[in-house]
């Protein structure tokens, strides 16, 4: 009886594994190496159930890029300096964001936009903002609330 104990806990670990990828389809890959044709030291991870983002290094810069599980791109993120972003957007952080500290700076690139991203933080507030090139603000998320919001479907 007990080694079917042994032998059911053991099965279960097998097959638990077999199911938890650590590497997206071929597909996927596929889809990536067509669209990142000279990405260099690729490393995936599964972010969603039906989301792999492989980060790489491409023409000298830190990258991300996300594609579903049929190999559809999602989004990339491409890591800059401050002084590589548009007159536009450093003007509406000079006046609507003073006293931001900034964190990463990425161009957010997604099928319907092309953007920047940026960290910030002021005291206790963090909050990620997108701005189009333009320098509008497309979207603002406080980072406090999305952490919550993770640690509660995780639970």
């Amino acid at each position: 009886m007990k080694n079917l104990f042994i032998l059911v806990v053991v099965f279960a670990f097998i097959s638990v594994s077999a199911f938890s990828q650590k590497n997206p389809s071929e597909v996927v890959k596929k889809e990536f190496t067509k669209k990142y044709a000279t990405a260099q030291s690729v490393k995936w991870d599964s972010e969603e159930k039906n989301e792999w983002e492989a980060e790489f290094t491409m023409d000298g810069r830190k990258m991300s890029a996300s594609f579903d599980n049929s190999g559809k791109w999602m989004e990339s993120e491409t890591a800059i300096l401050e002084k590589d972003l548009p007159a536009a957007v450093v003007s509406t952080l000079n006046k609507d964001f003073q006293g931001y500290k900034k964190g990463p700076i990425e161009i957010f690139e997604n099928p319907e936009m092309k953007g920047f991203e940026l960290g910030l933080k002021k005291g206790e507030t963090s909050i990620e903002v997108i701005f189009d090139k333009n320098g509008k603000v497309v979207k603002k998320t406080d980072l406090k609330e999305e952490d919550e919001k993770e640690d509660q479907v995780k639970k």
